[in-house]
């Protein structure tokens, strides 16, 4: 695979070609509280990227991404994609996963445009900046809603709704059992938590960047404010990781050590303030009282989802039980243990990346998944420093999302699928884009 980022036999001459490309993806995440509507603009914006290229291509025009970033952002799709075809041809539900499969093809016209969001340094900036302003507006708002009550954000959204179709967002019994600051996104979708620690790099690194440590510090804070009062624990993990990171690169490993454990000694301070946040880790602290039921109770009742995982491996090893087919084979696979954590219906999927990929594609779809990383990997590692630097934010946030020693959302859903192809084409098209001055670096 070319891992130049500059090819001069395509060479784009027309600047303002694609200039659609970031408002349509900058669209797609603040429509993110809106799951249909979202996804709407993601199956538009895949038929008008892919109509677009065909269509400059036919009339022999300039392409709009470079060789090498159409190539990574095609073989990321495919260790992606290909996994849910393989799997479905013996599935548990093999109409399901055709469809599935099927409807996973718009995810490789989406991630062209997302690369062609990121193609040229003034498309970079509105979308990088874009980001990092939806970022920013979302844990703002957070933070009200935890002084307030309520998300501005999301009960703007709920009013427009009631006058629309008089029908809410969220039920308001649903709305009064959710146990965790639920921000933009409402009480009846509690993934705020892990979409807001997924981009935070692309509001924590430029603040950095363009404030310095006191940039660093005060978004620091305010995302690690939010995170907490999200609850989410998953989330936690992957902010830890984003801070680790960029925290050694501002700062250094001395000075990062004080300020954790200064962040240590807020956050207990916060926890001991908001008993939402103290329940969280009471349940953590149930894995060391002792037995399996202590920690499954630690763990949400993941530990019975894991086991669960583990056979359909063992029944299925090779291609899985099928894309999204988890929740049909979950009860064959549960020994009668009495009622789970969240109840009697069965777990939709594995809550842990490895797992969900080993179970619902096989060791197949493993390798897939590993072969798309290695190629990630090798574009990273022999790209110019200017194009890593430019790439640094989506690099970051596509790391720790699939960061595989966390529980995660299920990779195969329509929601957390669109964020994670989201970010790999941010990565692909940002680290591959053409730039004047980048030095191709040699194979």
């Amino acid at each position: 695979m070319p891992t130049s980022p500059a090819d001069p036999a395509v060479t784009v001459r027309d600047d303002r070609a694609g200039r659609w490309a970031p408002w349509w993806v900058l669209a797609y995440v603040a429509l993110w509280p809106l799951p249909g509507i979202a996804e709407t603009v993601l199956g538009l914006g895949a038929v008008y990227a892919a109509a677009r290229m065909v269509m400059r291509r036919l009339q022999r025009r300039p392409h709009l991404l470079s060789t090498a970033a159409w190539a990574l952002t095609s073989i990321l799709f495919l260790g992606y994609w290909l996994p849910q075809a393989f799997s479905a041809f013996d599935a548990i539900d093999p109409a399901a996963s055709w469809t599935k499969a099927a409807a996973g093809l718009r995810y490789l016209p989406f991630m062209w445009l997302v690369a062609i969001a990121v193609a040229t340094p003034e498309r970079r900036r509105l979308t990088f900046g874009g980001l990092a302003l939806i970022t920013a507006a979302w844990t703002l708002d957070a933070l009200v809603q935890a002084l307030a009550g309520t998300s501005p954000w999301f009960w703007s959204l709920e009013q427009l709704k009631l006058a629309v179709s008089g029908h809410a967002l969220c039920p308001a019994d649903e709305a009064a059992v959710a146990d965790r600051l639920s921000g933009a996104l409402g009480p009846c979708n509690l993934k705020f938590g892990q979409v807001l620690a997924s981009l935070s790099p692309f509001l924590l690194l430029p603040a950095a960047r363009r404030f310095g440590n006191t940039g660093w510090l005060l978004a620091a804070a305010a995302l690690g404010s939010v995170l907490l009062l999200a609850g989410s624990r998953a989330s936690w993990i992957t902010f830890a990781l984003v801070l680790g990171y960029s925290g050694v690169r501002q700062f250094g490993w001395k000075r990062l050590a004080v300020l954790a454990m200064v962040a240590v000694l807020g956050a207990g301070v916060l926890t001991a303030s908001v008993p939402q946040l103290r329940e969280r880790f009471a349940r953590t602290a149930m894995a060391w009282d002792g037995g399996e039921r202590g920690v499954d109770e630690a763990l949400s009742g993941r530990a019975r989802i894991w086991e669960a995982a583990v056979c359909m491996i063992e029944a299925h090893p090779v291609n899985g039980v099928g894309a999204r087919g988890f929740r049909d084979a979950y009860p064959a696979c549960v020994a009668d243990g009495g009622p789970a954590v969240w109840g009697n219906a069965p777990a939709l999927h594995a809550h842990q990346i490895v797992l969900e990929i080993l179970a619902e594609t096989g060791v197949l779809g493993l390798l897939l998944w590993l072969a798309a990383v290695a190629q990630a990997w090798r574009a990273w590692r022999y790209a110019p420093a200017a194009a890593r630097e430019r790439a640094r934010p989506a690099m970051l946030a596509l790391a720790v999302t699939v960061f595989p020693l966390n529980t995660h959302l299920a990779f195969y859903s329509a929601f957390w699928g669109g964020l994670t192809v989201l970010l790999a084409a941010l990565f692909a098209g940002s680290l591959l884009a053409r730039e004047s001055d980048d030095t191709p670096t040699a194979v």
